[in-house]
């Protein structure tokens, strides 16, 4: 190994990859290892989180608060640009790992590091999203991978590396998938889940109720948003990491928000996954409901043909790129009328538009009845129709 590495920020969570990563650098690298954290919403796990990283030798801890900030700058973004991966992904993981690599490279400018590390395996995506952030701070920083340079291969190597250096590791029973929390949501793969066919227990779920298990009274809630941007529920102004926690509570109360499906990785193979997004899903489906009154129809259509590529650069690890940049200033111009309130109904699994309004609105019930009014005149609707035609009935006229 290299010996000219004299400082090392790794992002660290405090569970086994990250236990034995943090001994193995200072054993591998011979130098000073900083631990950093960051707390986006993934619970209790995060108060242990210090002193472990104590115990296991860092040279200094920093667990940052960020939670505000991941909501308001990075999931809120999203709920703009009404993101969603391959039909079914709202970009949980993939939208908390930029935010996780800034962090840590505002620690490597505070401490003078020269060298970053993660726990990130060689297979799966989170590597390219984490180490494209890192360049894009630093062009010449120094990435350290593990999974990609050591000779452990599995959980039972990293377990007896680990009690064979007395690396302080809580007991670590056989579990049946892998699973990473933040504010927006909990996901769940690997183990019994990679069997596309077999049904996930109920009880892997953390989020969410069992929608057969949900209340037999449905709940009505309403969310306020300011060009595109949530900012009430139920009347009551909330910060953004407040705003999702409470919907977090009520979405998963009423068994809203889980999702089973198959995706396409960035490195090239599928991937099954089961996600909760209680909160998510209702901020989805209510800033959706809100464009349909505020917005043009030329221009959510134009918008709505940029979801795939918005949601395929953030999956894929580009939030920090000129063309991440480009599609935010568009999606920014296109939010600045959806202002007003949507009223949703959550009942066992199901999350229900059933009022919108907003004094931006351009539904005009008298523009949309079917009785005689002012503005169209439905004979006018001959001519348009042959004009649009045109083209059709000369095609078949030729024989075509």
């Amino acid at each position: 190994m290299s010996k000219d590495v004299k400082k090392i920020v790794l992002a660290y969570s405090g569970g086994l990859d990250t236990s034995v990563i943090l001994t193995w650098l200072q054993e591998e690298y011979e130098c000073a290892v900083i631990a950093f954290c960051a707390d986006i919403g993934q619970g209790a796990e995060v108060e242990e989180v210090r002193q472990k990283a104590a115990a296991a030798g860092a040279s200094a801890v920093y667990v940052e608060d960020l939670k505000e900030e991941f909501v308001r700058d990075f999931v809120f973004p999203l709920v703009k640009a009404n993101a969603v991966y391959e039909g079914g992904y709202l970009l949980g993981t993939s939208i908390a790992r930029p935010l996780i690599a800034k962090g840590q490279m505002e620690v490597v400018r505070k401490e003078q590091a020269d060298a970053v590390a993660h726990g990130a395996t060689g297979k799966g995506n989170d590597q390219v999203r984490f180490e494209l952030t890192y360049y894009h701070f630093d062009p010449n920083i120094r990435v350290i991978a593990p999974w990609r340079e050591w000779d452990l291969r599995s959980r039972e190597a990293l377990i007896r590396y680990a009690k064979d250096r007395g690396i302080p590791i809580t007991a670590i029973p056989a579990k049946p998938y892998s699973s990473d929390r933040n504010l927006l949501h909990i996901s769940f793969e690997g183990g019994i889940l990679e069997d596309p066919w077999r049904e996930p227990e109920d009880a892997m779920f953390v989020l969410t109720t069992a929608p057969e298990q949900a209340p037999d009274k449905p709940l009505y809630c309403e969310i306020d948003f300011a060009e595109g941007i949530p900012v009430g529920v139920d009347g009551k102004k909330l910060t953004p990491a407040q705003l999702l926690a409470q919907l977090n509570e009520l979405g998963g109360a009423h068994g809203i928000g889980r999702m089973d499906m198959v995706e396409n990785r960035y490195v090239g193979m599928k991937s099954r996954g089961v996600y909760e997004t209680p909160g998510g899903t209702i901020l989805h489906r209510a800033h959706r409901a809100l464009e349909s009154i505020t917005m043009d129809r030329e221009v959510m259509h134009l918008r709505d043909s940029l979801i795939p590529k918005i949601a395929e650069l953030v999956y894929y690890g580009y939030w920090y790129s000129p063309e991440m940049d480009l599609m935010r200033t568009i999606v920014d111009e296109t939010q600045r009328d959806v202002t007003g309130t949507v009223r949703l109904k959550l009942y066992k699994g199901n999350c229900t538009v059933v009022g919108r309004k907003s004094d931006k609105s351009l539904y005009h019930s008298g523009f949309a009845t079917f009785e005689e009014d002012e503005v169209y005149r439905h004979k006018d609707a001959e001519g348009f129709i042959r004009l649009n035609a045109l083209r059709l009935r000369i095609r078949r006229l030729l024989g075509r």
